[in-house]
């Protein structure tokens, strides 16, 4: 359902990750690992489509993947459930149950500004529900989130494989979830001077 053939990975001008090769069936959960700075990000924005590959193959549609990062992705002036009605909006989906599985009933008719990191972050993760898209990208997603809010979102992403979805998580954590291959990104370290190239990542020139 997903094959990554070959892929170069830039951060900025520079390749750091060459020749990313794995293929993912439904069901299928990928767990990133590798010290800070080897390139899990980067992976992950390079999968996404927000950063560009000179070579490789993705062989993936756009509209099946969703991907969230380190920002939350929350607007502060709308209220829990209006920022869900907005991602219902954007995907023209309406799953019934959001608010209940990130545990944000009684937190519904909040200003997003008003909650805390853990409670942001669950509102940032219920985007990956509303999408009803079958490839999640997650970077570090359990970040601000105490132990029991790690184990409900475990359970989601157990539920979305379960039902034949592909999880790819960066992540520290040991997450207790079935059929969970690992990839050391690491393994893929462009050489050193390797040969630099110019980037049209948006992000990284300071355009948005």
């Amino acid at each position: 359902m997903m094959t990554v053939t070959d892929l170069d990975c830039l951060r900025g001008q520079r390749c750091v990750l060459k020749g990313v090769s794995f293929s993912l069936d439904a069901g299928d959960c990928l767990i990133l690992r590798g010290p800070n700075g080897a390139g899990k990000t980067t992976l992950l924005r390079t999968l996404a489509g927000l950063s560009p590959s000179p070579e490789g193959r993705l062989s993936a549609p756009p509209e099946a993947i969703v991907y969230t990062g380190h920002l939350d992705a929350v607007k502060p002036q709308l209220s829990v459930r209006e920022n869900l009605a907005f991602w219902q909006g954007i995907y023209q989906n309406a799953p019934k149950d959001t608010l209940t599985r990130f545990d944000l009933d009684e937190l519904a008719e909040r200003p997003a500004a008003t909650l805390s990191a853990g409670q942001k972050r669950r509102l940032g993760l219920a985007r990956l529900h509303v999408s009803g898209r079958m490839i999640w990208l997650l970077d570090e997603p359990t970040t601000a989130l105490d132990a029991d809010h790690v184990a409900r979102f475990t359970a989601i992403l157990t539920d979305h494989c379960s039902s034949g979805g592909i999880a790819i998580i960066s992540t520290h954590l040991d997450l207790d979830l079935p059929r969970a291959q690992t990839l050391n990104v690491a393994d893929f370290a462009a050489p050193t001077g390797n040969g630099s190239t110019t980037s049209d990542d948006p992000f990284l020139q300071g355009s948005y």
